[in-house]
Order: structure tokens, then C-alpha cells, then sequence
């Protein structure tokens, strides 16, 4: 299960390789991103969180997604799971 595979510090990054954020935890079938990579104004400062469905492979020690990365960030979730 590439579940299992994902573990803290690992990068995040969308298909077209551009960097989304980095693991830190897989929590209930999502990726915890990092708080450092949550962006700015009202996002700053907590975590954001991507469904684990979205991962389409865990290469070294990168998690990819199956959407480039300007569209998997209209994917990030609030910790509710409710869209940022």
C-alpha cells in the first residue's frame, strides 16, 4: 500500500514536478504537509492536508501526485477536511 511508503520529510510534488509542500505525518488516509509549507495570509501558519488518492507513486524519497501542481493544490484540505 503506498500509504505505508509515505513517512515524514518526504517531498511533495505534483506531476509536472513542482514542489507542493513536504510529509508531515499520514493521518486517516491523508498527507499532513508541513505547517513551514502552508503559504501565506489566512493559510499561514497551520497544516494543510492532501488526500492520499491523489499519490500516484513514492520514488526515493519524493510522494508524487497524479495532478500538476497548480491544480493539486486546489485539492489541500483544513485539518475539518473541509477545502482551503
Amino acid at each position: 500500500m503506498t500509504e505505508d511508503k509515505i513517512v515524514p520529510d518526504m517531498k511533495v510534488i505534483g506531476a509536472d514536478g513542482v514542489h507542493i509542500g513536504t510529509v508531515e505525518a499520514v493521518v486517516d488516509g491523508r498527507i499532513r504537509l508541513s505547517k513551514r509549507d502552508s503559504g501565506e495570509g489566512r493559510h499561514k501558519d497551520h497544516s494543510h492536508f492532501i488526500a492520499v488518492g491523489l499519490v500516484t507513486g513514492v520514488e526515493g524519497q519524493q510522494v508524487r501526485l497524479s495532478a500538476n501542481a497548480d491544480v493539486a493544490v486546489t485539492f489541500e484540505e483544513e485539518q475539518s477536511g473541509k477545502p482551503v
